[in-house]
């Protein structure tokens, strides 16, 4: 997203008439004046729809980054404004918190119209809000700049152009410091491009041009000083004109003219100077919001296209419409064809560190001195990301694979628990006093895999017949369906229902639907049961009974492919049976010739409570499942 860094976007109006950031046609410059504000108590402040072009009479609050209430730093993008020419970032230049947002998103203002209020303190908030808008003072006369130095400046030539004049970065601004040019003279520039960075009595901010065009000539150099309202730059609309406001500048800065061999110099292609254009992947702001021109999102939706999907080759990956145009053809956005430039488009002048108004706040929070930090960003600037690797706050971003591909996106931070999700964890954590063992045994497989290809095509799944199996089981082995009880300084509690609890993940946790009664039913009502079960669990639409009545857990993670696993107790039961993958083996086989044979394995292990059994319950449990399960199956199929 282009951070729109002048003032004027996000004028704090205490007292003072402010001027706004002019860019004029022709040779008139004009300060777009914002009205000047009454202090409200509280020490409350005002922020005004800024005027992001020319010909902008009125805004659009294209989205709130902050919400009342909110903290606010001085540099930091509080709302997005979209104007007749582009969709700019608006900043705060004072410390403070958002007391009331006056315009919502996607409500228009006038230029000039209090958009928010400011208070000073938390404490103050409430009081700010109440205070409300207040009346607004008209705004402020057009004036025609006069040339820097006071000297009568000489007729503009007869071209189209751009005057770009020194921003009002705040309230009390009066001068601006020139601390750097983004671009140099000759260079072509898009609107949304950062050209400069100004230096005001609060913060350092970007300047961006809001209509494309070449920069013909640089009035203010960099560590110059200018007052608001002061011609700074020329922008040419056409590359031939560039001579001739190079010869108008020099009227308006009292620099001699340029010699006559200059504009044959500077008629030159400044265009085949400039960097390439590489086309950028879509790009998306905080809060997902697609950054592209008006005309673009217009275009997009005339035609029909998802404008998040279309590949942005404006500033900071930008989507334009040349960019639809093309995604609407199916091709790419066509690059611009430029040689390499002949020197870096800007060069820091002495003594000047290049950092992101963001990075200057965080490095003076953080206590660190900016000229020991690498910057990353445009033409070497140190942005915020840059701040706090060097603090340790965020780690460095890894460098994409030899092949090109970007790293993967994988989550980050903390995420609380859903309800669920603390419910398992403590039950899990109930478990650690219980004294549990485990015990393992391989149960082959074939016998039962035949039947259950038989029985398949009838709906019946292998948790239908795993389950019948281990309750046949239990019949013989009731010690197995018990649980401890701390009654009467503790004992066995035997539980005369069989009720058969599987686990099922969900998004966001783990459940247990039941199937009551599993000993006593036919394997094709159990397999219907748990099919029904199991959407109601995926649904959410489980009721208490369907999952808190088990008396014996499986876990099958066969499905998996986990061949060996271990599970934990759940809380009230005596044990949990854990079902590993089936798997190819060999085994031993008196009927083959070499004595072995392939076979089709699965594992199996049981969790106890030993307070209640022992090893030996166990082991005979496990040789009954075993037993069923390779010899009886006719039972389980019954």
């Amino acid at each position: 997203m282009a951070r729109f860094g002048v003032a004027l976007l996000c004028l704090l109006a205490l007292q003072n008439e402010v001027s706004a950031f002019g860019v004029v046609k022709q040779s008139t410059s004009v300060n777009y004046g914002l009205p000047s504000s009454t202090q409200l108590f509280a020490e409350g402040s005002k922020i005004l729809m800024p005027a992001l072009s020319s010909t902008m009479k009125e805004g659009k609050v294209v989205s709130w980054l902050k919400n009342e209430g909110d903290e606010i730093e001085a540099g930091e993008a509080i709302m997005v404004v979209e104007s007749d020419k582009a969709d700019m970032d608006v900043e705060a230049f004072e410390d403070g918190f958002i007391a009331k947002i006056i315009i919502g998103e996607g409500e228009m203002a006038p230029v000039g119209e209090a958009v928010a209020l400011i208070a000073s303190s938390e404490d103050e908030i409430e009081a700010v809000a109440a205070g409300g808008v207040g009346e607004e003072a008209a705004p402020a006369a057009v004036e025609e700049a006069a040339p820097a130095g006071g000297a009568p400046a000489a007729g503009p030539p007869d071209v189209e152009f751009s005057q770009i004049d020194m921003p009002a970065l705040s309230s009390t601004m009066k001068e601006g410091k020139v601390v750097s040019w983004l671009k140099a003279e000759g260079d072509p520039i898009e609107a949304g491009e950062a050209i400069m960075v100004v230096e005001s009595d609060k913060a350092d901010m970007d300047v961006e041009a809001f209509d494309e065009g070449f920069l013909a000539a640089i009035i203010t150099e960099e560590g110059d000083s200018g007052t608001v309202g002061a011609p700074v730059a020329l922008i040419a609309a056409n590359e031939a004109d560039i001579p001739a406001l190079k010869e108008y500048a020099a009227s308006l800065s009292g620099a001699p003219a340029p010699a006559a061999s200059a504009p044959a110099a500077a008629a030159a292609p400044a265009a085949a100077a400039a960097p390439k254009k590489v086309a950028a992947a879509p790009a998306v702001a905080t809060g997902d919001r697609v950054v592209a021109s008006p005309m673009a999102k217009k275009l997009a939706e005339e035609k029909g296209i998802d404008i998040s999907t279309v590949a942005g080759t404006g500033p900071n990956g930008r989507i334009t419409a040349g960019d639809v145009e093309a995604a609407s053809s199916g091709g790419a956005a066509p690059a611009k064809k430029a040689a390499a430039p002949a020197k870096p488009s800007w060069t820091p002048a002495e003594g000047v560190i290049a950092a992101t108004p963001m990075a200057r706040v965080a490095a003076k929070k953080a206590k660190i001195d900016l000229s020991t930090i690498q910057g990353t960003g445009s033409f070497g600037r140190v942005t915020v990301d840059d701040v706090k690797m060097a603090t340790g706050e965020k780690q460095p971003e890894r460098k994409k694979a030899a092949g090109g591909a970007p790293a993967p996106e994988l989550p980050d931070g903390f995420v609380p628990f859903s309800g669920m999700q603390n419910a398992v964890s403590n039950a899990m954590v109930g478990t650690l006093t219980v004294p549990a063992f485990r015990v393992s045994t391989d149960i082959e497989m074939t016998a039962f895999e035949a039947l259950y290809q038989k029985v398949k095509p009838n709906g019946i799944s292998v948790s239908a017949l795993i389950t019948k199996a281990v309750a046949l089981a239990i019949e013989r082995h009731p010690i197995i369906n018990s649980a401890y009880s701390p009654q009467d300084g503790g004992g066995t509690l035997f539980k005369k229902d069989i009720n058969i609890a599987m686990a099922v993940a969900i998004d966001g946790g783990l459940i247990t639907p039941t199937l009551n009664y599993a000993n006593e039913r036919p394997v094709a009502e159990l397999a219907e049961n748990w099919k029904e079960l199991v959407g109601k669990a995926k649904s959410g639409t489980l009721t208490p009974a369907e999952f808190t009545t088990g008396t014996f857990t499986i876990s099958n993670m066969g499905m998996f492919g986990v061949t060996d696993f271990g599970s934990l107790l759940s809380e009230g039961q005596g044990a949990i049976l854990a079902v590993g993958a089936t798997q190819d083996a060999v085994v031993p086989c008196s009927q083959s010739i070499l004595g072995l044979k392939k076979a089709r394995k699965m594992t199996i292990t049981l969790t106890c409570d030993h307070r209640q059994i022992y090893g030996a319950d166990a082991a005979l449990f496990l040789r009954t499942l075993k037993s069923i399960m390779e010899n009886e199956l006719d039972k389980v199929s019954a």
